[in-house]
């Protein structure tokens, strides 16, 4: 009760507190680790979201790792293709 009236006695020329930061643009797997939720009088359960919360960022990881490796077979592919188009007008010029 007192916390609402010191906020309904605030004067109206005090800033307001900063928002909390938003997400980062790309999702990082200890981001989701180290979110914290406010806890309430009748909330969820904190060991249940963290569990939650450390499965997401796993599954996360897995995806991110898939990622990585198909960008990089991506790049070994081009490679090849463009070094196979090199050698065959190499052999259409000597015809």
């Amino acid at each position: 009760m007192r916390n609402l009236i010191r906020r309904l006695a605030r004067r109206r020329d005090e800033p307001c507190p900063a928002p909390p930061a938003p997400y980062p643009t790309r999702l990082r797997p200890w981001h989701i680790r180290e979110r914290a939720f406010n806890v309430r009088r009748r909330g969820l359960d904190p060991v249940e979201i963290r569990a939650f919360l450390h499965q997401v960022a796993d599954e996360l990881t897995v995806a991110q790792t898939a990622l990585v490796a198909v960008q990089e077979e991506n790049v070994r592919i081009k490679s090849a293709l463009r070094a196979w188009q090199s050698a065959q007008s190499a052999d259409r010029r000597y015809r």
